[in-house]
């Protein structure tokens, strides 16, 4: 069997990414013919996947992710591959990884705290229309044979959403790897990552990991540690908008209490050097953060929109709504008691 993985780029920051990179292994330790199709792979060390490199002329987003579809649904075409799976929204594919979600929800959900202008701006975005568009004819589409959810959450919605059988629907959650993530980080970091960072070593820290800080639900965070005192955060992640956040956090007289770190390339040493973990997101089909945390024993608090809420019971955690700051301060306070 012939078996393409599509991704359109791959980024060592990203949970579909590492997910695909772990996939990838797994292949070819059973001896599947596996390449890899995408614009962009920085991945190439000696004993990688073969890489079908699709990278056609584009300006925007728009462009760049249609282009993509075209050049990918040329080679399905074809019939060069047994199974092509795609992480992209290509109608065609064969099995559908919906790693990402349902962007026709998470477009539900961000107008909730958009401005009247800012949700017609997102209405009439070329972009946003494209994948709404994309979205709905790939789930529609008769090639396609099985879509893999991560959590129940995005399986019912898919459901509801696009009348996709039942049959064709499988979910398969998120793993972990408990060599890497574990309880025992705890005692070889905590006390010099806290040093580094100029975190008193007995404050109560809170760890928020994750990119795109509007969707993963950081303002609320931030506005439920100024109901905090004495509470510290560490940030981890990337965001264009980070220095709103920050100042957001000055706003409210927190921002001594506040560590914003950027990417880490190995986040273990934070996990370690935290008492709890908050990911109160506005959207998230199943983030891997939350089952890195609860494997490194931290009491963990999610929202509703998250798929890893299926996991979260009151002996690990606290699930909340993602925009009430009052219920995620009294939820973080339960768990650090």
């Amino acid at each position: 069997m012939k078996l393409a993985l599509v991704r359109q780029k791959y980024t060592p920051f990203g949970g579909a990414e590492r997910f695909v990179a772990r996939a990838l292994d797994a292949l070819r330790n059973r001896g599947v013919d596996v390449t890899v199709i995408t614009r962009r792979w920085t991945e190439a060390a000696d004993g990688g996947p073969a890489v079908r490199l699709c990278n056609p002329f584009y300006l925007g987003r728009r462009w760049r992710d249609a282009s993509f579809a075209g050049a990918v649904q040329r080679i399905v075409a074809r019939g060069e591959f047994d199974l092509v799976q795609s992480h992209e929204r290509i109608p065609g594919c064969h099995i559908y990884r919906a790693g990402d979600g349902v962007h026709a929800t998470w477009l539900d959900l961000r107008a909730a705290v958009q401005s009247p202008v800012q949700r017609l701006a997102t209405r009439l975005h070329p972009w946003h229309r494209y994948t709404l568009s994309a979205e709905a004819a790939m789930f529609r589409d008769p090639a396609l044979r099985a879509v893999i959810c991560n959590s129940r959450m995005v399986r019912d919605d898919i459901a509801r959403r696009f009348g996709v059988a039942t049959e064709k629907l499988h979910v398969i959650h998120n793993g972990v790897d408990l060599q890497r993530f574990h309880p025992g980080l705890r005692e070889a970091h905590r006390s010099p990552v806290r040093a580094a960072a100029g975190i008193p070593p007995d404050a109560p820290l809170l760890l928020f990991v994750g990119s795109g800080f509007e969707r993963k639900g950081l303002r609320p965070l931030l506005d439920a540690l100024a109901r905090m005192p004495g509470v510290w955060l560490a940030v981890v992640g990337k965001d264009r908008h980070s220095a709103d956040f920050a100042d957001h956090a000055a706003a409210l007289g927190i921002g001594p209490r506040v560590r914003f770190l950027g990417p880490q390339p190995d986040v273990r040493p934070w996990y370690g050097a935290a008492d709890a973990f908050a990911l109160p997101t506005l959207y998230d089909p199943f983030p891997n953060a939350v089952l890195e945390a609860l494997a490194c024993g931290l009491p963990t608090l999610t929202s509703h929109g998250s798929g890893a809420a299926e996991l979260i019971d009151d002996g690990c955690g606290a699930v909340v709504d993602a925009l009430d700051a009052a219920a995620i301060a009294a939820g973080l306070g339960r768990l650090l008691d």
